[in-house]
């Protein structure tokens, strides 16, 4: 059986709910396609009937493929590993199976890619999260951007099309904290934006907790900026020029008879202040010691319980 020239990776918790949906969607994309596709849905050991879902497609449509998981690893992970299972010979599209990424995008992206483009990521134009979690993304990806020493396109989630060489270049990197936009965009090569509405989920409720999201948040930034680390010293410059100009203050104020600060009040004031300094350090310090942890241990990113419509 030959290749496929493009893989599509959907990475799936509890996702029964929309599951016949978004079979449908692909299915119809697939057909409209001139190009051979195939479809690798990966179970990130989900609690409901989604992983017999994924065996049931697969036994009836040999274009889909499933990559089912040994447990619940996390959206990026999940990602991962489909992206590791892909057969695609020229190009491989990530998208999220609540269909808030149309999988009808596949044949412009893949458009763009005939035309020279090695990475197309799509751009969201409008949210249907709601005012106060739209807020939130636009503060993120403009933070991120500042904090990043390399830059990471605003306002782009994982929903994209890379070539074959950007994906076996991802699929070398061995970091254990994945942020996979970030890392996406990091490998360089020819990097071309679509701007697109993105619809609300076609049904169930978001798998991603707001603690889901500050930990992608982290990832995002810590993984891709040592300006935190940068940030303690100067923290720790300025709080030393603060004393040095207090203190001297203090000083000159005595020296010349006037009243200066004294007492219980002061001094709990200023140790509260410097212990704050310290934790928040220290916390800094914590995110990156706690990222080379897991990366010295040297596990495997996922396991596969089973794979399903794969060759051996």
């Amino acid at each position: 059986m030959s290749l496929p020239d493009i893989s599509i990776v959907v990475p799936l918790y509890n996702e029964h709910e929309v599951f016949d949906k978004l079979v449908h969607r692909l299915q119809s994309t697939m057909d409209s396609c001139s190009h051979s596709v195939e479809v690798i849905m990966v179970d990130d050991g989900s609690k409901d009937q989604t992983a017999l879902l994924i065996q049931g497609i697969a036994s009836k449509d040999r274009r889909f493929k499933g990559v089912l998981l040994s447990r619940n690893f996390g959206h990026q992970i999940a990602l991962s590993a489909g992206m590791a299972h892909a057969q695609c010979t020229k190009a491989l599209m990530v998208i999220d199976g609540d269909l808030q990424d149309p999988p009808e995008l596949m044949v412009p992206f893949f458009e763009k890619m005939l035309q020279g483009a090695d990475v197309v990521y799509a751009v969201r134009k409008n949210r249907k999260e709601g005012a106060i979690m739209n807020s939130m993304y636009w503060l993120f990806y403009r933070m991120l951007s500042r904090l990043s020493e390399h830059p990471i396109p605003h306002d782009s989630g994982d929903f994209c099309m890379i070539s074959k060489r950007v994906l076996d270049h991802m699929n070398d990197m061995p970091e254990r904290s994945r942020f996979l936009r970030g890392i996406r965009s990091w490998v360089g090569f020819n990097q071309v934006p679509y701007e697109y509405d993105r619809d609300g989920r076609a049904d169930g409720k978001t798998k991603y907790s707001m603690k889901g999201l500050f930990k992608l948040a982290y990832d995002g930034i810590f993984n891709f900026s040592n300006k935190p680390l940068k940030l303690i010293t100067h923290i720790g410059l300025y709080t030393i020029l603060v004393s040095v100009i207090y203190l001297t203050g203090v000083l000159i104020k005595k020296l010349l008879g006037y009243e200066v600060p004294s007492g219980f009040i002061s001094l709990v004031a200023v140790i509260t202040l410097f212990s704050g300094v310290q934790l928040i350090s220290l916390g800094i310090i914590g995110e990156y010691l706690a990222r080379i942890y897991l990366q010295v241990k040297n596990r495997p990113l996922f396991v596969v319980d089973k794979t399903v419509g794969m060759d051996d």
